[in-house]
């Protein structure tokens, strides 16, 4: 049986060959365990001689890295940025990057997206006129503030006038309707609380 070592092959008769295809070393003759038993402690040898020019290499490399002014931060960020560029070249990315791609080209997408612009715009508009009018409405009823009680004021003019502002905003803002003309937001909710 040949055996691949570390600087080239090594020949190594053995007996049998019950070995390589998982038989039991009782089928191996004295000679042949002994052999293996030196095989392996080569092999060892061998394998903490690698680690050792490993870890002799690897401090070299930082000496150098250090020398050159890099710093354990900048290995760091040379990893990240490899790691990023080989996710942005992998199979998995460049089909979801074509795929959303596809969905940002699509009809539906344009139009969800004109359609969220328009109630943006529209929710903008509202916002913006109804500032306007509460302000207006709380300077016309500032010295109205002093003389009339709370439950007077909802009943007043000016408060269902700004009411109304408000059934009408939420109304161009969702769709439907405020309320059904029967009664006041402020009355429904009150009916809702109490029930």
């Amino acid at each position: 049986m040949n055996r691949q070592g570390f600087g080239g092959t090594s020949s190594m008769n053995f007996s049998t060959g019950a070995t390589r295809n998982g038989g039991s070393p009782s089928d191996l003759t004295e000679e042949d365990l002994d052999d293996l038993k030196i095989e392996l402690t080569k092999v060892e040898d061998e394998i903490q001689t690698l680690r050792q020019v490993l870890l002799a290499k690897e401090k070299y490399a930082m000496d150098i890295k250090r020398q050159l002014g890099m710093s354990p931060l900048d290995n760091i960020k040379q990893n990240l940025a490899k790691g990023w560029q080989e996710v942005q070249t992998s199979t998995p990315y460049l089909s979801a990057s074509a795929t959303l791609e596809d969905i940002s080209q699509s009809n539906a997408y344009k139009r969800t997206q004109e359609n969220l612009s328009h109630a943006g715009q529209v929710t903008s508009a509202a916002l913006s006129s109804m500032g306007v009018t509460i302000t207006r409405r709380l300077a016309d009823m500032s010295p109205l503030s002093h003389t009339i009680s709370v439950p007077a004021m909802r009943h007043s003019s000016t408060f269902k006038s700004f009411e109304e502002m408000v059934g009408n905003m939420k109304e161009k803002v969702t769709g439907t309707r405020a309320n059904d003309g029967n009664t006041s937001g402020f009355e429904r909710r009150s009916l809702r609380q109490s029930s």
